[in-house]
């Protein structure tokens, strides 16, 4: 007995040697710490009025298939070229489908592909939120600089299409998501014609007019414009990351700077399930209701398996060690941590759709009366393919779920494939590395799995290097802002930004 005991003990001795072996030879990326502020933003009120104004402009994109209001949109198609006549007389520019929006900055060498950077002019609406401060005219770039927020607002503090300009900050739908972006771009190519500096490469900006519902009429037909034109572009650039304030990263005492080099699938199932009707003082002894919810109790209850992917392995390996101690050491033994560290990640919200297809269920509609059985009732449930599951995988699952039930699935909205996963050992992705390092020098750069849609995917087929990122630093409470109440975008973020874009720009080919 006492053989075997020392025989037990001497294997846990050395398991956990290995454990702490491993853990402490694992081939974390060293990310040094690097002081200074970086590259500190110039006053640059006309750039700051230019946004403001754009914001002003409500264009909004609402509908499945894009049918909704196009006036604004002639608006700012106008008002982009009072405001930028140098790029309009310095590029090549035209548009796609009316509103898309296409310029080509020619460079010096023909040989070399283009590079493309993307933006989109559409917006969704406000919501209904009481507004604080209804005042318009509001501009006021030197006011001392507030604080960014801590918890997500019920209430605008301004108008959300005021474009005010106060505390620091540019205040109105859509300055994130994203104006901000798509006005840094024009500056950006603005500052570069009127310097005169020429790229050896051609630099393409393309602007996109029904993003927020599914690019269907703008970035898939600029796209396949691309495409049909014979043109491979050596990098494309969009949103879908950014910086994420030190403290947002449980556990990691940095900013951290999260690339998608991916992004997830969609499918939305709308599930109708049937049943017997009839009044509800005699019921059957199971309604199409009671069948709905023991299918979507299944869906809850049996998700797709979470899975480490090559990205996230990446993710893991160049953020891991910077964290705790328990996390490096679940990450550098997989091989017999691995259910642990999964268990771990599922429980979290934002973890969980790092590593699993993911499911919600979004919508529901039944019977119209309290004491009328409906024959029918129809659910929505909504997944986020993770890259390697895909919708043929997806399908099946429903299938298995609901079999046994009498129901019809169909699919609504736009059922895509996840993204293609861009390559991290690129000059497009090392340039990014840069741009962030040239703004926010201590940030930890690393490749990530964007959760929403974005154009981006869109351009996979001109381009096998699709990167997702806005250069912007913010907490997760400003984060929230996005698609939500009281969004806004600091100064000191916008003009950062302009920068960060035009040194892409002019160093790409350095």
């Amino acid at each position: 007995m006492k053989k075997a005991l020392l025989t037990v003990l001497g294997i846990l001795v050395i398991l956990v040697a290995v454990l702490l072996i491993k853990t402490y030879t694992y081939p974390f990326k060293k990310n040094t710490a690097e002081t200074g502020e970086g590259w500190k933003p110039v006053k640059n009120d006309s750039a700051i009025m230019r946004f403001s104004n754009g914001i002003k402009i409500p264009t909004v994109s609402t509908g499945s298939l894009g049918e909704f209001n196009y006036t604004p949109f002639d608006e700012f198609k106008e008002y982009l070229k009072r405001s930028y006549p140098l790029v309009y007389q310095n590029t090549e520019n035209f548009e796609v489908n009316k509103y898309g929006l296409v310029f080509r900055l020619k460079g010096s060498n023909p040989a070399l592909e283009p590079i493309l950077f993307l933006s989109h002019m559409d917006v969704v609406p406000p919501g209904d939120a009481d507004i604080k401060n209804k005042e318009e005219n509001i501009f006021r770039p030197d006011d001392k600089v507030l604080p960014p927020v801590s918890k997500v607002a019920e209430d605008w503090d301004y108008s959300p299409f005021a474009g005010v300009v106060a505390n620091g900050r540019i205040y109105g739908r859509g300055a994130i998501d994203m104006k901000g972006m798509l006005f840094s771009l024009m500056e950006s190519m603005n500052n570069l014609i009127k310097s005169k500096q020429i790229p050896q490469r051609d630099i393409y900006l393309a602007f996109g007019f029904d993003e927020e519902v599914g690019g269907q009429k703008g970035a898939i037909q600029i796209a396949d414009y691309f495409k049909k034109k014979g043109l491979k572009f050596d990098a494309v650039y969009d949103e879908g990351g950014l910086i994420m304030q030190k403290g947002s990263v449980a556990g990691i005492d940095s900013d951290v700077a999260v690339v998608g080099c991916a992004e997830k699938g969609f499918l939305s199932a709308k599930i109708k399930v049937k049943g017997l009707g009839g009044h509800s003082s005699m019921p059957p002894m199971e309604s199409a209701i009671g069948k709905a919810a023991v299918i979507m109790q299944r869906l809850e209850d049996d998700q797709m398996k979470p899975v480490i992917t090559p990205l996230i392995k990446e993710f893991f390996d160049n953020i891991g060690g910077a964290m705790p101690f328990s996390s490096r050491l679940a990450i550098a033994n997989q091989w017999l941590l691995k259910p642990v560290l999964l268990s771990q990640l599922t429980k979290n919200n934002t973890t969980n759709a790092l590593v699993r297809t993911t499911t919600a269920l979004t919508m529901m509609k039944g019977s119209d009366g309290t004491n009328v059985l409906s024959p029918e009732v129809e659910f929505v449930v909504n997944f986020r393919l993770l890259p390697g599951n895909t919708v043929k995988d997806v399908r099946e699952h429903i299938a298995k779920l609901t079999q046994g039930f009498d129901v019809e699935v169909e699919e609504i909205d736009n059922t895509r494939e996840a993204s293609k996963i861009s390559p991290t050992n690129t000059k497009a992705y090392q340039l990014i590395q840069a741009g962030i390092k040239e703004i926010h020098p201590g940030a930890i750069v690393t490749p990530y799995l964007t959760m929403a849609g974005t154009d981006a995917a869109k351009y996979e087929i001109v381009s096998k290097n699709v990167y997702r990122f806005m250069p912007i630093k913010i907490n997760s409470s400003e984060q929230q802002s996005i698609h939500s109440t009281n969004e806004y975008l600091s100064i000191e973020n916008y003009l950062k930004m302009i920068h960060y874009f035009e040194y892409m720009m002019k160093n790409y080919d350095r």
